[in-house]
């Protein structure tokens, strides 16, 4: 069980998310990958605040920053 969470990273989409859960499944961090979908409201949630968040216990927010730099923020000039 993990201990306190605290959102870490807000998502851009899906394919984000599983890139990201990837790499920290690979190095054990535990989190918690949090979709706002809801299907009962057309995803309204995720248009109007974004794809989701990761959430992770406090002492593995900056690797998981970090990781997260890593992987897309070379790519954010791209755009």
């Amino acid at each position: 069980m993990m201990s306190k969470r605290e959102p870490v990273i807000e998502l851009r989409n899906e394919v984000e998310a599983r890139l990201l859960q990837a790499h920290l499944e690979a190095e054990e961090i535990p989190h918690v990958i949090v979709s706002r979908h809801d299907s009962a409201y057309t995803a309204i949630f995720q248009v109007q605040l974004g794809w989701g968040h990761v959430e992770a216990p406090d002492e593995y927010v900056e690797r998981i920053r970090e990781i997260y730099a890593d992987m897309f923020e070379s790519d954010a000039g791209l755009d």
